[in-house]
């Protein structure tokens, strides 16, 4: 047997695995492990690179990242600074057609831009933002679309754990990432809304359960206390990404200032107790675990394909059949959305990327703004069916019996398609991505 049939048959034994339940960490180390056994026919071999894959893979202070901005994220989810964001955009876009969708969204852009985590958003704002809509006359399906569509901000406007995946997988700069990412973030986070206002003045029964934009009510909020519910933001805000971008400091040093910012706010609030402290580091240890386990995973899967010579092998496939960079583009991220049906973020650009980076290399691809496509590809994955992961979060969050999943799903559906038309524009313009990077 040689070693490409290895690799295809590992590839395809992996997916089967991975849809069956299986851990993908689990999956791709032992996979790993034995196509390396069985492409060298020496178990040594495989022992041996397992061991340095180990101990290479999170080695380096770089890795700090992980932890710092997953404890900054479960700090930010306590210290209720989604829901000060959320009240703030809803005082500011009441009055207008379908404003508290766009306070949705715009809210939903500024808690990425302080925790990086989908899922966080998706479960802060159901518990936020879905109860206001509905008590306001919106449609049910709109409001949990809202929010789940809006939530994938979180995995691009930075911080972003995906981007800091990617970065390990791809040996980018994460910061440079964190950088391309924010005008494709506040892009999408544009399209979102300009779509919602559209939905609401030319399909208003799609918006509002009565058809008709309801009168608003309710006291104005003063200006003294929008402010004081702005100020954590601002300083999380500034202290963090300001700090990054202005060469401050580096992404790690970054994470740093984050917890310590999230942890005083959290405090000075009355938000955090011992326990609760304690609830918020045991998190932030399961997360950054499981991330080490992936990563060190990741590595040998990539070793074991690099033995195997997959990536020439699809490379001479790719010249044969005639594809420049545009079309191996969009193949490439038709694989990453059909990909996302079934399986998690992730798990796709554990598997997908050591196979497709050698090629992007090849036609000479910026792997930065490789690395911003890829995101928003993999993002659309957390919405569309059957495994839509935010659809998931938005309804066990929510707790609704009148509302399924299937009502979430449709009601993500536009913005799915609004990602997909803002995917395909970042792939036409790279300087979309690559504009703040000097």
């Amino acid at each position: 047997m040689s070693a490409t049939t290895v690799a295809v048959l590992s590839l395809g034994l992996m997916l089967l695995l991975i849809w069956g339940g299986l851990h993908v960490a689990v999956v791709l180390g032992l996979v790993s492990f034995v196509g390396v056994w069985i492409i060298r026919d020496d178990i040594g071999v495989a022992a041996n690179l397992l061991a340095q894959a180990s101990s290479d893979a999170i080695a380096s202070h770089i890795f700090g990242v992980v932890p710092l901005f997953v404890l900054t994220g479960f700090l930010v989810a306590r210290a209720d600074i989604g829901k000060d964001a959320f009240e703030v955009a809803n005082q500011l876009f009441r009055r207008l057609r379908g404003g508290l969708g766009v306070a949705t969204v715009a809210s939903n852009a500024v808690f990425a831009a302080i925790t990086g985590i989908s899922i966080a958003s998706a479960a802060v704002f159901t518990r936020v933002a879905v109860p206001q809509m509905m008590r306001f006359g919106y449609q049910p399906k709109f409001a949990v679309g809202v929010v789940a569509g809006s939530s994938v901000l979180g995995m691009l406007i930075p911080p972003s754990l995906l981007m800091i995946l990617y970065g390990f997988l791809a040996n980018q700069s994460v910061g440079d990432l964190f950088t391309a990412g924010i005008v494709p973030g506040l892009l999408l986070a544009s399209a979102f809304a300009i779509g919602i206002v559209l939905a609401a003045y030319f399909k208003p029964s799609m918006v509002y359960a009565g058809g008709e934009m309801p009168v608003p009510d309710g006291e104005d909020m003063s200006p003294q206390t929008m402010a004081l519910k702005l100020v954590p933001i601002v300083l999380m805000i500034g202290g963090v990404l300001g700090g990054l971008y202005g060469g401050l400091f580096t992404a790690t040093e970054a994470g740093a200032v984050g917890a310590a910012l999230a942890l005083l706010i959290a405090v000075l609030r009355r938000k955090l107790t011992a326990r609760t402290f304690w609830e918020v580091l045991t998190e932030t240890g399961h997360v950054t675990v499981a991330v080490s386990f992936l990563i060190i995973c990741a590595s040998i899967y990539t070793r074991m394909l690099a033995m195997s010579g997959m990536p020439q092998f699809l490379m001479e496939m790719i010249g044969q059949a005639g594809f420049g960079p545009f079309a191996f583009m969009l193949v490439y991220v038709a694989i990453i959305i059909l990909l996302g049906t079934v399986i998690d973020s992730s798990s796709i650009l554990l598997i997908v990327l050591p196979l497709m980076l050698p090629i992007a290399e090849q036609f000479g691809m910026n792997l930065i703004w490789f690395g911003v496509v890829t995101v928003v590809a993999v993002e659309i994955g957390l919405l569309t069916p059957p495994f839509g992961l935010s659809a998931y979060v938005v309804k066990s969050s929510l707790n609704d019996p009148r509302i399924t999943l299937g009502d979430i799903f449709r009601g993500t559906a536009p913005f799915t398609l609004i990602m997909v038309a803002v995917l395909l524009l970042l792939m036409a313009f790279p300087s979309l991505s690559l504009v703040l990077l000097k």
